[in-house]
C-alpha cells in the first residue's frame, strides 16, 4: 500500500512532520518548500488523482482547517475524504466509512495527529458484505449520480 500525502502553506509543517514520522510507504506530493501563496486544490489534485487511480493507495492532506481538502478531495470519483480530529474519528472512517483519504487541520490543537494517522493507517474498512458496506454502495450509486444535469 502506497500512502499520498501532501498539504498546503497552512499544514507545510505537519506534513514534514508527518513524512518524518510514517514508518510505511509514503509519498510527499509537496509542496517541498514554504510558499505562503500556494493553493491547497493544486495539492489536493494530486493525492486525489493518486488514490482514485491506484484502488490499494491511501491518501493524507493537511491545510489549517482541513475544509478546504476535503470538499476538493471529495470532488474525485472514487476518492472518500474524512476530516478527522481524533484516532476515533479515523478509525471510525476506514472501518465503517471506507475512507481512502485521511484530511487533517494544521490548527487543531488536540490530539497528536501521529495517532490520528497511525489509526487511519492501522484500520481496515468491515466489508462489503456488511451493513456498513450496504450504505457503502449507497454513496457510489450517489457518485454515480450528476444532480446538477
Amino acid at each position: 500500500m502506497t500512502i499520498y500525502i501532501a498539504s498546503d502553506h497552512g499544514g507545510f509543517s505537519l506534513k514534514n512532520e508527518l513524512v518524518e514520522a510514517i514508518e510505511q510507504n509514503i509519498v510527499d506530493l509537496g509542496p517541498y518548500e514554504l510558499d505562503t501563496k500556494d493553493d491547497y486544490p493544486d495539492f489536493a489534485k494530486l493525492v486525489a488523482e493518486k488514490v482514485m487511480n491506484e484502488s490499494d493507495a491511501l491518501g493524507i492532506l493537511i491545510c489549517r482547517s482541513g475544509n478546504g481538502m476535503v470538499m476538493t478531495a471529495n470532488k474525485f470519483k472514487g476518492c472518500y475524504a474524512a476530516l478527522c480530529f481524533t484516532s476515533h474519528h479515523s478509525e471510525m472512517a476506514r472501518r465503517d466509512d471506507n475512507a481512502n483519504i485521511l484530511c487533517l487541520d494544521a490548527d487543531y490543537e488536540g490530539e497528536d495527529p501521529l495517532k490520528i494517522v497511525n489509526s487511519f493507517l492501522n484500520t481496515e474498512f468491515t466489508g462489503m458484505d456488511s451493513r456498513h458496506g450496504r450504505r457503502f454502495n449507497k454513496i457510489k450509486e450517489i457518485e454515480g449520480i450528476n444532480f446538477r444535469d
